[in-house]
């Protein structure tokens, strides 16, 4: 009878007739149907002993898994196919088991038994297939309980399997770190194999392990009993690949196995990297491989592109830097939108780098800003601020101004931001700086930022021989544009302070304005009674009428008139402004000259706009850079500007704590922020950046540079180490491993020399180490560029950097210092103040 049952039993559904059903189904209820009664049936084979159809079942529950639904209760099926001795079994458990089973399973912990057995397997394929599902799930016990066996397999002399057991360890060594050890020795023979396959699972298994461990990337790159550099052996492959002929088993579009070439110049940039010695190995392959690969294929730009970052990524030769660039220019006039996009991201990170060689290609970018994708846009606009200097200011901004014009809204308020901010830096005259601005406000309209305005205001300010001048022209154009907000404003406040000289003969190349004083009154009414215009508009209008007042004493009784008409008003700013501003006229009118007399000059705006800019981008801020890379270009030092007198400019990212010796901690109190704190201690201090020689400088910790440290400045030349007089040493910083000393040097009466030493106890390196200060006003600060930004762990090297401070006044000196570095795989930023230098240094 049971006989007769087992032979009426119909054979399971096909995994092609499922996939036919299910996709056949109209909705996604027939469709859940459809699963549904399929699990049930699978359930009931799995119940059953017959095990004829476990493998189809198996496969069926796999691709009901991918479409989302749950298949957990196929796991110990999986299990018994592995354990079957049928290869086409094996396959689907063990394709089952990756995609089931995890390591918060028990059942996880049921195959390692199985796929020990089958690692030594005598069949390739087997092997393979259990190799493939431990790299692919293996967990920390998994991983420790087996890699001896990988170890074993890594030296057979089967590539297949070899290739296979590569990749298993370097998923391995992704779990537990720790086993790295085990596998290096037999790293050594790797690179000497003929196989394609086992040199591109190779190289990507010591990339690994150089990335995750700095002792193993030392291990690699030196030269002993042991072992041998590794550069010299992959220049040699990669030097066989490029001259090697034709062949049909490797070749891509005509380029030789480009996939082991990107590999291996990922490798070499790994290892050249703060490496004198093997970046001077490698540059020659590396100029040979820009030059002969093909540049007609996409293939040929993956290629030249790892080439660029391998180049900008290790100490390399000037002219290699210069042709690297030259590259990503090429990279500019491809027709293909994706590699112009990527040349101009990778141009904004070299920049740095070797700042001429971009500038030969500055046409060209600016070519981009007229490209019709807003990705390459925003690229070529943030790279053309990038490139601005004292020698090219007019003619980038006359292409930016135009660029302002016709840009998309989302640009225009970072646009004219920075062209205000650059105009700042680089204007070669104060003419032509005002001229810019008022431009900008004209152009930009009301997406201009209001710290604009504040330095606008401070420009016209500031620069006495140019108000009649600036006056007449916001006159001007306010008569146009007096809907734009920012521009009212500017020109309100301008008219209000130098409205007497609107009918003056400013400049001889200039027509004098004829315009009579009703006419000025009247346009300012018209702009309060504008209903577009904002608050704070009618405010800077309603004073600007109030200091006419003073000036233009003909028409008091008219100017006494309108500011009543605002004594009603439904908003209580203008209302009371316009009762205040009234009173002035009777009872106190004798003392109205007096208090609307010009306005002293206007401190500096303590607000960064650099630092507003920021806040919006996804990279680090242009402009600054930007300063920076001008100043190295001219070898000069750095002029703390006016308007950066606010600490909080370089040390806004935190509050430091205890830094030993000599070192004061900022904590926020309860009632008020860290910012607040900061500005009622020190906010009159200026801060100060490190001006780097020529063609360098020093990348920001805080830049998630893709090509990471290739900024490296070299030694200064001008270190003061050696002959420092006696004095005392002073400890600036002493926390965590990482000690800094002041070791000082008084060379002229009011100029101190201070010579930074930091040093690292730990046993792991610092990297990314950048050293900031800031003093008070009365102080000029200049840093120069720093020996190097890793510090060697095990006090066995050290970062040095210059500091030159004039102390005109002789004052006590105090300092503020912020630190940033990268150590053992995070990133620390500590602050604080030092105030125990010693008083030979100021007496």
């Amino acid at each position: 009878m049971n006989v007769l049952k087992a032979v009426s039993m119909p054979a399971p559904k096909r995994l092609r007739d499922l996939i036919r059903e299910i996709r056949s189904s109209r909705t996604a209820a027939d469709e859940r149907a459809v699963v549904n009664r399929e699990c049930a049936t699978i359930r009931d084979s799995f119940r059953d002993q017959d095990n004829t159809y476990r493998c189809r079942n198996v496969a069926k529950l796999l691709y009901i898994h991918m479409l989302g639904y749950p298949a957990h209760f196929g796991q110990l099926e999986c299990m018994k196919l592995i354990a079957s001795p049928r290869f086409t079994d094996k396959r689907i458990g063990y394709l089952g088991a990756m995609l089931l089973l995890d390591e918060r399973q028990d059942v996880h912990l049921l195959i390692t038994n199985s796929l020990k057995n089958d690692l030594g397997h005598t069949t390739q394929y087997i092997q393979s297939l259990a190799l493939c599902t431990l790299g692919a799930i293996c967990s920390t016990e998994m991983s420790r309980d087996l890699a001896g066996e990988v170890e074993k397999m890594i030296k057979s002399s089967n590539a297949y399997i070899k290739k296979k057991a590569i990749l298993c360890a370097f998923g391995i060594i992704r779990k537990v770190p720790d086993l790295m050890e085990m596998y290096i020795p037999a790293t050594r023979s790797l690179l000497n194999e003929k196989n394609h396959g086992v040199l591109l699972t190779a190289v990507c298994l010591i990339t690994e392990m150089s990335e995750k461990s700095p002792d193993t990337l030392h291990h690699f790159r030196k030269v002993s009993a042991q072992t041998a550099n590794l550069v010299p052996q992959l220049v040699r492959i990669l030097k066989h690949l490029i001259m090697a002929g034709y062949s049909p088993e490797h070749d891509v579009s005509g380029v030789s196995d480009p996939f082991l070439q990107v590999k291996i110049l990922r490798l070499l940039r790994i290892l050249g990297r703060n490496d004198a010695e093997a970046s001077e190995t490698m540059n020659d392959i590396l100029a040979q491989v820009a030059t002969n690969t093909d540049t007609s294929k996409n293939v040929g730009h993956a290629i030249l592109y790892e080439i660029v970052l391998t180049i900008m990524g290790i100490q390399s030769e000037a002219g290699l830097r210069v042709l690297a660039v030259n590259i990503l220019g090429r990279f500019l006039l491809n027709n293909d939108k994706n590699i112009r996009y990527v040349a101009l991201n990778t141009l904004l990170r070299v920049v740095n780098a070797d700042y001429n060689a971009v500038q030969r290609h500055r046409t060209t970018i600016v070519d981009c800003l007229r490209d019709p994708d807003i990705s390459i846009r925003r690229r070529a606009i943030e790279l053309s601020f990038a490139l601005i200097n004292h020698n090219n200011v007019r003619g980038m901004m006359k292409e930016l101004l135009s660029f302002l014009e016709t840009c998309d809204p989302e640009f225009k308020s970072d646009c004219c931001s920075n062209i205000v901010i650059a105009a700042s830096k680089y204007s070669p005259n104060k003419r032509w700086h005002i001229d810019t601005v008022l431009k900008v406000l004209t152009t930009a309209g009301n997406y201009i930022k209001g710290d604009v305005v504040t330095i606008v205001i401070q420009l016209v300010s500031e620069t006495s021989s140019l108000h009649a001048y600036s006056v007449q022209q916001l006159f001007r154009a306010l008569r146009v544009h007096y809907t734009e907000q920012p521009l009212a404003q500017v020109a309100a406040w301008c008219i209000g302070e130098y409205g007497d000289l609107i009918h003056s003969h400013c400049l001889e190349d200039e027509e004098p304005l004829e315009v009579s004083e009703d006419e000025v009154i009247s346009l300012l009414e018209k702009v309060l009674a504008n209903n577009n215009s904002s608050v704070v508009t009618k405010e800077y209008s309603i004073t600007a009428l109030m200091k006419l007042s003073s000036r233009y004493t003909k028409s008091s009784q008219k100017l006494k008139q309108v500011l009543a008409q605002y004594g009603s008003s439904t908003n209580v700013e203008l209302q009371q402004r316009s009762v205040e501003y009234s009173n002035l006229f009777g009872k106190y009118d004798h003392m109205r000259p007096a208090l609307l007399e010009h306005m002293p000059l206007i401190e500096a705006h303590p607000h960064s706009l650099e630092d507003q800019f920021s806040e919006g981008q996804d990279e680090v801020n242009l402009l600054t850079d930007a300063v920076s890379r001008a100043n190295a270009h001219n070898n000069a030092t750095i002029t703390p500007p006016a308007e950066n007198g606010d600490i909080l400019d370089i040390l806004s990212n935190g509050v430091s704590q205890p830094h030993g010796p000599g070192a004061e901690t900022s904590k926020s109190g309860g009632g008020g922020g860290t910012t607040d704190f900061l500005v009622d201690l020190l906010g009159d201090l200026t801060t100060d950046t490190p001006a780097a020689p020529t063609g360098t400088v020093l990348s920001p910790a805080s830049n998630n540079n893709l090509i990471d440290g290739f900024m490296q400045s070299p030694a200064p030349t001008n270190n003061v180490m050696n002959g420092m007089s006696s004095l005392p040493p002073v400890t600036a910083f002493n926390k965590n491993g990482l000690l800094v000393e002041f070791l000082c040097q008084r060379s002229e009466a009011v100029q101190t020399v201070i010579n930074m030493k930091a040093t690292n106890s730990t046993p792991f390196p610092m990297t990314d180490f950048v050293f900031q200060a800031a003093v008070p006003k009365s102080f000029q600060l200049s840093l120069q560029s720093p020996s190097g930004n890793v510090i060697a762990p095990i006090n066995s090297g050290s970062v040095t950097q210059v500091i030159q401070l004039n102390n005109p006044q002789k004052q006590a000196i105090r300092m503020r210092l912020k630190i940033s570095y990268s150590h053992n795989g995070a990133t620390v930023d500590e602050m604080g103040e030092v105030n125990t230098f010693p008083a030979e240094l100021w007496q």
